[in-house]
């Protein structure tokens, strides 16, 4: 399992969430813990978590302090989601051979899609997408034969357009779970999502009041 690492992305300030999204509750644990957790328990022995330069950083990296990470910094906090998917590429360690990358706000992924996403990179995929209903999710995993492709990502197009560009060597993996794709944009989507996996509300939920004086409303 040495071959493998992940790329968690918690670069962002969580703007439209109105609080930072790595950080809130997610059942006995935390969004950013719960994400390492499901990416370890499904076989990646090495996960690198990819910050801004930013007061939040400081708080995860504090957070994270009794869990086997490496951070990476991507210093411009306006930049896009190809520029912090490029420092944690540079931040790989030279055994890895392949790759699995995923935001840090999809905190229910299981870790048995993990070990499916893994299997089928082992069965020779080398760009691997989970699916569920034919809609793709994260992790994604990208073989380290494209990591000069990783390291100069189109800004618009990012890891999408590295997809299409080699659509003949994508594999579409379905999964049995929705949850590769329940991200957490918003306050009631992590709420909801809180709710369906633990069956109750997220402690420390925000007011109306609080969450518009956050998101700058």
């Amino acid at each position: 399992m040495k071959d493998l690492a992940a790329i968690v992305l918690a670069a962002g300030r969580s703007q439209r969430m109105g609080a930072f999204k790595p950080l809130l509750p997610f059942g006995p644990s935390t969004v950013i813990k719960s994400c390492v957790k499901h990416l370890r328990d499904g076989g990646v022995p090495y996960v690198i978590v990819v910050t801004g330069k930013n007061p939040e950083a400081e708080l995860l990296k504090q957070h994270l302090a009794d869990v086997p990470v490496v951070f990476a910094v991507n210093p411009n906090p306006l930049s896009e989601m190809s520029d912090s998917i490029a420092c944690g590429v540079a931040a790989l360690p030279d055994h890895a051979k392949a790759v699995l990358i995923t935001p840090a706000d999809l905190p229910a992924v299981p870790s048995v899609v993990v070990a499916a996403v893994i299997n089928e990179w082992r069965s020779g995929g080398r760009l691997v997408v989970p699916t569920f209903d034919q809609r793709g999710g994260h992790p994604v995993l990208v073989d380290l034969e494209f990591r000069a492709a990783l390291l100069n990502l189109a800004t618009e197009r990012g890891l999408k357009g590295l997809f299409r560009t080699h659509s003949d060597r994508v594999s579409r993996l379905a999964v049995n779970s929705n949850y590769i794709a329940r991200d957490m944009d918003t306050w009631d989507d992590y709420r909801v999502l809180h709710e369906e996996v633990f069956g109750v509300r997220p402690q420390g939920r925000l007011s109306d009041d609080e969450k518009s004086s956050k998101s700058g409303r």
